[in-house]
């Protein structure tokens, strides 16, 4: 297992360059069964991210471009009448994939967003009466424009909790961007990415996350941490349950990417920004400044 992923990542880093850290909590972000969120100015890599994580995966592909005349129908299927069998026949949209990229998604309406909520959450659809599952491994990876350009919604607070990591790729290493001027071009790369796994192989490195243990005490700092965003004053409201469990599933997986049959502090402390931070709301009218999710880490003792 720990070839494997040894060889995901090198593959990976082959593509996006000057980024080991973003690539890693990406690929917790999987293994851990949950989805991502990447908020950047365009043209740092966004895309090139999800579609290298699918092909070196070996998973399914399908983009959506989120526009503001993107119904939901475009994106979970709708059924036509076929007169040949004289019966409506069902066309699956794009959902139906492995990865997602939903791309631009607060460009489209609050009601179009909402048709992903089902399916990040419970894996499946449900269109014109009847539950359809959708494919395993699933794994959304969502791109939103920065609030202070034109033409975006805001995702709603219940939309931003179904994503269990936000990153900000941000600019390469003035190295790595040098790099990157020299290489070919990366449409030409991802094309030559190897194929690293396959979907039964992703699957059972995600039952490998599941089994990496937590001790009592680190449940202990979990609990600290997700308590403390619940009684800081510059908050809105602290985070829920779901966010909890969503840092200790990371956690799992960043100490699984690193070889560890058990989750150590420094493994939730890893991943804790890019978990927490888009769950922290600022509170109206605050006296006090809205922490970061680093001030919270450097505020709770380690047990």
């Amino acid at each position: 297992m720990k070839a494997a992923v040894s060889r995901t990542v090198d593959a990976l880093e082959q593509v996006i360059l000057g980024k080991p850290q973003e690539l890693r909590l990406a690929l917790a972000c999987l293994l851990a069964q949950g989805h991502l969120l990447i908020e950047d100015v365009p043209g740092v890599g966004k895309t090139t991210l999800a579609l290298a994580l699918a092909r070196v995966l070996g998973l399914e592909f399908q983009r959506i471009q989120f526009t503001a005349d993107l119904l939901p129908a475009d994106v979970l299927g709708v059924s036509v009448f076929e007169s040949g069998s004289n019966a409506f026949r069902f066309h699956p949209g794009p959902i139906f994939a492995q990865v997602i990229l939903a791309d631009e998604i607060n460009r489209a309406s609050p009601k179009t967003q909402s048709a992903l909520l089902e399916a990040m959450e419970e894996r499946q659809v449900s269109i014109e009466g009847k539950t359809r599952p959708l494919p395993a491994p699933f794994f959304v990876i969502a791109t939103q424009n920065p609030l202070s350009q034109l033409g975006v919604f805001s995702l709603p607070e219940s939309q931003l909790d179904r994503f269990l990591m936000c990153l900000s790729m941000g600019y390469p290493p003035p190295a790595a961007e040098r790099a990157l001027l020299a290489q070919t071009d990366r449409r030409s790369l991802l094309a030559e990415l190897p194929c690293v796994l396959d979907a039964a192989q992703v699957q059972s490195l995600q039952a490998g996350v599941r089994e990496v243990t937590a001790r009592p005490a680190l449940l202990d700092y979990i609990l600290a941490l997700v308590q403390a965003t619940r009684e800081h004053a510059g908050l809105r409201h602290g985070v829920s349950p779901r966010a909890g469990l969503a840092l200790k599933r990371a956690a799992q997986a960043w100490a699984f990417l690193m070889g560890r049959p058990g989750v150590l502090p420094e493994d939730v402390q890893a991943v804790f920004p890019a978990v927490m931070d888009h769950r922290l709301l600022p509170a109206h009218a605050a006296l006090h400044a809205p922490p970061s999710a680093r001030d919270l880490l450097a505020a709770v003792a380690i047990p």
